[in-house]
């Protein structure tokens, strides 16, 4: 006797109509998936989000009447069993934390294949998250920097989590971004590198001359502190990544 696999229900919304009929025909190939309808704007996804209730909601953000973000908002408030994975062609960060706020359980960019869609399906109908890598690298560069991802920004000022000095954060932020030893090493000292600018030079000062004893003990210092700092870095590293990465991995609020 076998099982009967109940397939995940999904309605396409996007304004441009050879993405929705590309997205059809490809959703409709994929093993255990039924398209039940497509939707030109997002007041089309509200609409027919809330008459035929699909168990997923593909939805475009840059859409005429009602974007993307409004209509997963609204489904989101009004439909919550119902979820949204957000494919698109945009990824910078007011994007992202806009679609993330408003309900979204999923993020792909529209360079996905048909293996990845099918992979966010499932894990939003699982009650998981599915995000494209690089929202998941803005997400932790997000998180270290403390900067929220329900409201607005961090204040400038706030001191950095578990005593760490600011230079710790930057490094530990560059560590979550996946720079090399190289890009590491020439972030600290100041260098230009992989399109940063070089950090803004303080105003000119008068220039007295130095003191070679005094330079010397300020050296010795320097390289005990900078020792100190390397080790404790060195610890706590894999412990702050495990703990941010941990944090993806639990379901947004509804």
């Amino acid at each position: 006797m076998s099982t009967e696999i109940t397939p995940v229900r999904v309605l396409v919304a996007d304004d441009q109509k050879v993405v929705r009929d590309g997205l059809s025909l490809l959703l409709g190939m994929l093993p255990g998936v039924e398209v039940i309808g497509t939707a030109v704007d997002g007041t089309d996804a509200v609409r027919q989000a809330a008459a035929c209730v699909p168990d997923v909601v593909l939805m475009d953000l840059s859409m005429p009447n009602c974007d993307g973000v409004e209509a997963t908002r609204l489904i989101a408030d009004r439909q919550p069993d119902v979820r949204v994975v957000v494919l698109t062609a945009f990824a910078d960060d007011d994007w992202v934390f806009a679609a993330l706020r408003a309900g979204a359980r999923g993020y792909l960019t529209k360079n996905a294949g048909a293996g990845e869609i099918l992979q966010a399906l499932s894990a939003v109908c699982a009650g998981e998250a599915q995000l494209d890598p690089s929202v998941q690298r803005r997400l932790v560069e997000a998180v270290v920097n403390g900067v929220p991802l329900d409201g607005p920004a961090a204040p400038a000022a706030a001191e950095p989590p578990d005593g760490l000095t600011q230079r710790e954060l930057e490094v530990l932020t560059e560590i979550g971004a996946g720079l090399s030893n190289a890009e590491l090493a020439a972030f600290r000292h100041g260098l230009s590198c992989a399109g940063w600018p070089a950090p803004p030079q303080s105003p000119a000062r008068p220039r007295l001359a130095p003191d070679p004893k005094a330079l010397y003990h300020d050296r010795q210092a320097h390289d005990q502190v900078d020792r100190q700092r390397r080790d404790r870095l060195q610890q706590m590293t894999g412990h702050s990544q495990g703990l941010l990465l941990a944090d993806l991995n639990q379901e947004p609020s509804g």
